[in-house]
């Protein structure tokens, strides 16, 4: 297991929150540290939205304590109806993130048996208050994570191995259970791009002047998700109907395990000249071999001719086959044509430290 950005920031959150505490004479500190453990946030963005709903949790479970108090008292019975009422009321007001810590707020105040109820009242609802602003302080200044980083290196990552199974898969020269175990560990993989891909795109630049940057490099990011997704998807094809493939004539066979091998090359450069490995455009152009569409559709026509019962399934196989293929062949060179225009504006200012894989 590995330490991560954000369990330090957590642990830091709660020693900030309950030294504060302590140096503000709260009786309860600890509560504030429970404030800082529901507040803390992968991103300073999500953290900003986290303060302001957590305000307005606390509020609504300070205020139900003060007032189920005050008219009823706090039997254990009377506490259950009143967090009842809490949750029912952050739901209806899409405040969902802020149940835990406004139930939180809730029993710390309804649970005394002190005489001077307002004053408590106000001192635990501050106390919790200290925990959520400590967490905010925290996400600000320790650590500002790198999601772009995280980002492109799990698309790397992740789009290798796809284009490794695809290489391995038009060849027949796979164990058969191994790439369906993978299959399950890359479609992960590319649900943690979509959620690095967010998180990116939730980092707010600190000058404007970034910021034209940034956007141009949130639509390539996108594209690149999508096209590692319909590698993915290509790979399932070839993998779910490896028999179709086996039974194909030699030439249709070759010829598609080439224009395959011509598609993942094309994509293993576009991510190499996304980072400037490779010049753009590239310096021999003319030597460059990308998917031919129009052959491997003529192959599959002429395939079809072969068949007089147009309804054989293993023509509709084959049909997805060359679909899919033809499918991720386009967003290939959709990414192409974004990096392109990318590096006609920045100039190959892409950076990305090597470190930062986690």
């Amino acid at each position: 297991m590995k330490l991560g950005a954000r369990i330090l920031k957590t642990g830091i959150a709660i020693v900030l929150s309950l030294y504060l505490g302590q140096l503000l004479h709260s009786p309860a500190p600890v509560f504030a540290a429970i404030a800082a453990i529901f507040a803390i946030q992968p991103t300073i963005y999500r953290s900003y939205l986290t303060i302001i709903e957590q305000i307005q949790g606390n509020i609504i479970g300070a205020l139900l304590a003060v007032i189920f108090v005050l008219l009823i008292g706090n039997h254990f019975i009377v506490i259950g109806l009143a967090a009842i009422i809490v949750i029912i009321i952050n739901l209806k007001l899409k405040l969902e993130n802020t149940i835990g810590l406004s139930l939180v707020t809730l029993i710390s105040i309804m649970e005394t048996q002190s005489g001077s109820f307002i004053q408590f009242a106000g001192i635990r609802f501050s106390t919790i208050m200290i925990g959520v602003f400590s967490a905010f302080i925290v996400n600000l200044v320790f650590m500002p994570p790198k999601y772009e980083n995280k980002l492109y290196f799990k698309i790397v990552n992740t789009t290798e191995e796809i284009i490794k199974w695809i290489r391995l898969s038009t060849r027949h020269d796979y164990e058969h259970y191994l790439l369906k175990t993978d299959i399950k560990k890359l479609k992960e993989n590319i649900q943690s791009m979509d959620q690095f891909y967010k998180m990116y795109k939730e980092e707010r630049n600190l000058f404007k002047k970034h910021q034209p940057e940034k956007s141009r490099k949130l639509v390539i990011y996108r594209q690149l998700n999508l096209t590692a997704k319909k590698a993915l998807d290509t790979l399932k094809r070839l993998h779910r109907f490896e028999n179709e493939l086996l039974q194909l004539p030699e030439d249709f066979k070759q010829s598609l395990q080439e224009q395959v091998d011509s598609l993942i090359y094309h994509h293993e450069q576009v991510l190499l000249r996304f980072i400037g490995k490779i010049p753009t455009p590239p310096p021999y152009p003319e030597d460059n071999v990308y998917l031919d569409k129009k052959e491997l559709f003529d192959l599959f026509l002429a395939h079809q001719g072969e068949y007089t019962d147009h309804h054989n399934p293993h023509l509709y196989h084959t049909m997805q086959i060359v679909a899919s293929i033809i499918d991720y062949g386009e967003e290939v060179e959709h990414l192409d044509t974004l990096i392109t225009s990318f590096h006609s504006f920045h100039h190959n200012e892409i950076s990305v430290e090597e470190d930062s894989q986690e």
